[in-house]
């Protein structure tokens, strides 16, 4: 029997589409996010002045963070949109993993709406194990070694949950 302590889970999935801008993208990016998710979405904002000549504060794009049974559902049509087929450069030492979307009618079950138009997406997956939660209160305690995800865990776990082909 494994430790249960040692079980992969999602912590959550974010998906972000970058406008470059505000206007008329941004509102359909929102709006795409939202009948995506169900869920509001948020404005992403520049921190700092970019290299591109974009002031403080500006509206650079829209994302939505999706958590427990949310996460695992759009996570399954997300991987189906690519043909569950992911690259391992895909995965980064911690285990998380990012691809993207070019065009969101590649999800099954998603009909193209004139108003938004063609957008695509980056899908961001952050997992944990259970005892992750010590990292996230006010003392930022650390996790011990043998308790982070590791690349090449992950992306059994992906393998395993999903049926992802790793290329």
């Amino acid at each position: 029997m494994q430790n249960p302590m040692r079980e992969i889970r999602i912590e959550k999935v974010t998906l972000n589409i970058g406008c470059g801008g505000g206007g008329e993208k941004l509102e359909r990016a929102l709006k795409l996010l939202e009948k995506l998710t169900n869920q509001k979405p948020i404005i992403t904002k520049t921190h700092k002045r970019t290299t591109f000549g974009m002031a403080r504060n500006r509206p650079i794009g829209a994302k939505v963070t999706l958590r427990k049974e949310k996460a695992y559902e759009f996570l399954k049509k997300a991987l189906k949109a690519i043909d569950n087929k992911l690259p391992a450069s895909c995965f980064d030492e911690f285990g998380n993993f990012s691809f993207g979307i070019k065009e969101y009618i590649d999800i099954p079950g998603v009909k193209f709406d004139p108003e938004i138009g063609i957008l695509g997406m980056d899908v961001c997956v952050t997992l944990e194990r259970p005892g992750y939660r010590v990292k996230r209160k006010k003392l930022k305690r650390k996790i011990g070694k043998k308790h982070i995800i590791k690349k090449h865990e992950a992306i059994e776990w992906v393998k395993k949950t999903f049926g992802v082909e790793i290329v």
